[in-house]
């Protein structure tokens, strides 16, 4: 497998980060993510974590995006705090944004190795939840 890569979106970096600087604070909020809507606009949130599981940065950010009427991501991102960098999603997480937006691109790796892949890259041969409902009638 060829893992092609796309142009990298340093402005949502720059995002995910401030958020994670001006916003993650203790051990309830340690990650922040970015994403860009097909219309322009960035939207950022940061992770609810709790002792019996939280959800992750990229899965509040679904929730924020569609409560701002974003329905359609092209690109996200997310950043650890105290300057741990970009953080690639975790399973869970690879899931989810594949099931919702199966062409999104998603920005992974660290120092000059960063690079924007498709979220089919990070998720090969996976099961599309989609491709397993019955149509609607």
């Amino acid at each position: 497998m060829t893992t092609l890569t796309h142009p990298v979106d340093h402005e949502l970096i720059q995002a995910a980060g401030d958020v994670a600087r001006t916003r993650c604070r203790g051990d309830n909020h340690t990650m922040a993510a970015a994403a860009r809507a097909k219309d322009g606009r960035i939207v950022t949130a940061v992770n609810a974590y709790h002792f019996t599981g939280g959800p992750c940065a990229e899965l509040v950010l679904i929730g924020t995006a569609a409560a701002q009427g974003a329905y359609d991501l092209e690109t996200i991102v997310a950043v650890g705090d105290r300057d741990r960098g970009v953080v690639p999603p975790c399973g869970r997480c690879r899931q989810v944004l594949l099931d919702y937006f199966p062409a999104l691109r998603v920005i992974v790796g660290e120092g000059d190795r960063i690079r924007s892949v498709l979220i089919t890259d990070l998720l090969p041969e996976s099961y599309v939840w989609a491709d397993h409902q019955l149509d609607a009638e």
